[in-house]
């Protein structure tokens, strides 16, 4: 089968399409055949290397990608909520492939009315928004939202989800994705190419930080007393190194690399919390029903051929796409 592999590490990186064997399974695994899959920042950053090394640290070389859709074709022995035939989409690394074994938790049954290519939009964007505004935050009716970069894959999701839950979303993005954000349930757009959201908001009951740096910083200004604010792009603490069963001497590092964030938090009587999306087959299922319910919908920007997955990831990098890039890998047969 055809993936895309990463050799090496490092600021440039350069992957590969290759041919490699189809994974073989365990009794406890399902063997998905992948039809659509997407492309999200972690893939870049984690190919990158750096601080992300702490956390992944994958041995070289390894299959890109972590979204996926596709169709079941062999299962486990042991394997009961699945069966060979069915629509399925999940997440684990080494979704940038024509074959992808996973475990029952890792995925769930697509939505009916979606393509490929759609489902394969939402799981990690999906989860990470679920966790993060439910999860963490309990975001619910009336509350106030500050969703960051409101028109990017993670972003366009998580705007729909805080309007399902009934909260005031505020978002930032540029002036010409204003109609874009709008039109997924935005309630106050911010032009950050005009206004400093940190100028114009305050008393929130929580941030969602899809950004980092000095967009993390500024936001525990506009949060009240005991709100949270949740960040994907900051630094991870201990409680998140806990949290993957890290040793000793990672929990020690984490702390004293966030130690400015959690004093800024503990300074505001904010909670802050970082957080690496867990993979969940009971969230993907929620998901699924919101989806089939049409409360929520995914956005795709752009959609590239597994062969051109450089391009997808560099088109990402950019920091400009609006909504999902997905890779289209191989065709159905129905």
């Amino acid at each position: 089968m055809e993936a895309v592999r990463i050799h090496k590490y490092g600021k440039k990186i350069q992957p590969r399409l290759e041919e490699v064997s189809i994974p073989e399974i365990d009794e406890n695994e399902v063997l998905v055949k992948i039809h659509a899959a997407s492309v999200n920042p972690i893939d870049f950053k984690a190919a990158q290397g750096g601080i992300m090394r702490l956390f992944f640290n994958e041995k070289t070389p390894y299959t890109m990608g972590h979204d996926f859709a596709g169709e079941v074709v062999k299962i486990g022995k042991c394997v009961t909520a699945f069966r060979v035939g069915d629509a399925v989409y999940g997440m684990k690394l080494g979704a940038f492939s024509e074959y992808i074994a996973v475990t029952e938790n890792q995925m769930a049954t697509m939505p009916k009315h979606l393509s490929y290519e759609e489902a394969a939009a939402l799981p990690m964007a999906g989860l990470t928004s679920y966790q993060a505004l439910h999860d963490y935050m309990h975001l619910s009716q009336g509350q106030k939202v500050l969703i960051q970069a409101g028109s990017g894959g993670v972003g366009s999701f998580a705007i729909q989800l805080a309007k399902v839950y009934g909260a005031y979303v505020a978002t930032t993005t540029s002036d010409k994705n204003r109609e874009f954000v709008e039109k997924l349930g935005a309630d106050k757009v911010i032009d950050y190419h005009q206004t400093h959201f940190d100028e114009v908001l305050y008393d929130y009951d929580g941030v969602f930080d899809t950004l980092g740096g000095e967009q993390l910083m500024k936001a525990f200004k506009i949060v009240k007393p005991h709100g949270t604010v949740v960040s994907i792009n900051g630094i991870p603490d201990q409680r998140t190194a806990s949290e993957l069963g890290a040793p000793l001497w990672k929990k020690y590092l984490m702390t004293f690399a966030a130690r400015k964030i959690n004093k800024t938090a503990e300074e505001h009587r904010v909670y802050y919390r970082f957080i690496f999306t867990r993979d969940s087959r009971q969230e993907l299922n929620k998901i699924r029903k919101m989806v089939e319910a049409h409360k929520i919908h995914p956005e795709i920007d752009k959609i590239f051929d597994l062969a051109d997955t450089k391009e997808a990831l560099d088109y990402i990098h950019k920091g400009h796409a609006r909504g999902k890039v997905v890779i289209k890998v191989t065709e159905p047969e129905f």
